[in-house]
């Protein structure tokens, strides 16, 4: 499987250690990239072949990567319009959707547009995918299997809800940093060392986090397990309550989502 991927940024260096990591082959993976730094050390890194531009590639291969910004995305894959053959489009830039792909990729229609989030960097992302009708099976297997190396993959089939995926697991890492943030400077403020408020913070984090993945109970059973009547937890939570801090986390989540859907229309006019 012969796979090129534009833009040679953070998230295309994962996917590319995972694919490797996972069996796929350096000398089959092909990365266009501008900045003669990036290409050096994904040559070094990887081994895998890199291309300065567009212009230079012959033909896209089987699978095409879309990593560069969306802002810079039609400029970008202008050049390989006429080369993409039957190959499949894999976009992982956010806010564009697939119409304006595939207008800008000359009417190709075998796209898969994906929201991975920043914890693909470590193997750990999750990674949400939406394939417009004329995707094959096997193309679609591709796709989850390329977004497998960094982590788990759920499909989404109505293209409108990916922006409500970038609300939630996309921008999903920035208000977990904010939460141990919170409990870091509460640590701080009851006379911990800043080593010991971010050890008891992220511990803790990770720690309910795994407990949820591995319980079959909602989180809201699990939470009421943890609140004694009257009891230190119930405190906390009530001040929580009283100043709208779960309420502000979905309302926060419905702004990204509204803010995804304006970008979108904004980065897709021709």
């Amino acid at each position: 499987m012969k796979i090129t991927f534009l833009g040679g940024g953070n998230m295309a260096n994962a996917l590319i250690g995972g694919m490797l990591k996972q069996g796929f082959a350096a000398a089959d993976i092909t990365v266009i990239d501008p900045g003669s730094e990036a290409r050096a050390r994904l040559a070094q890194s990887y081994a895998v072949n890199c291309l300065e531009s567009a212009e230079m590639l012959t033909a896209a291969g089987d699978v095409l990567v879309l990593a560069v910004k969306p802002q810079q995305m039609k400029e970008a894959v202008a050049p390989l319009v006429g080369k993409l053959g039957n190959a499949l489009v894999i976009s992982i830039a956010a806010g564009l959707d697939m119409a304006a792909l595939s207008r800008w990729l000359g009417g190709h229609r075998q796209i898969v547009r994906c929201m991975p989030n920043t914890p693909a960097l470590i193997g750990a992302g999750i990674t949400g995918l939406c394939a417009r009708p004329e995707v094959s099976t096997e193309q679609r297997a591709t796709a989850d299997r390329v977004l497998r190396t960094v982590g788990t993959t759920v499909w989404i089939e109505d293209e409108a809800k990916i922006d409500g995926v970038t609300a939630i697991s996309g921008s999903g890492p920035a208000y977990v940093f904010l939460f141990i943030e919170a409990l870091q400077q509460a640590a701080a403020d009851l006379g911990f060392t800043p080593e010991q408020g971010r050890l008891l913070a992220i511990e803790t984090v990770q720690g309910a986090a795994a407990l949820a993945a591995n319980s079959v109970e909602p989180a809201s059973v699990l939470r009421e397990r943890v609140t004694s009547k009257g009891g230190t937890t119930a405190a906390a939570l009530q001040v929580m309550a009283d100043t709208g801090v779960k309420e502000g986390i979905v309302a926060g989540c419905m702004a990204a989502a509204a803010r995804g859907q304006e970008l979108g229309k904004i980065l897709g006019a021709d």
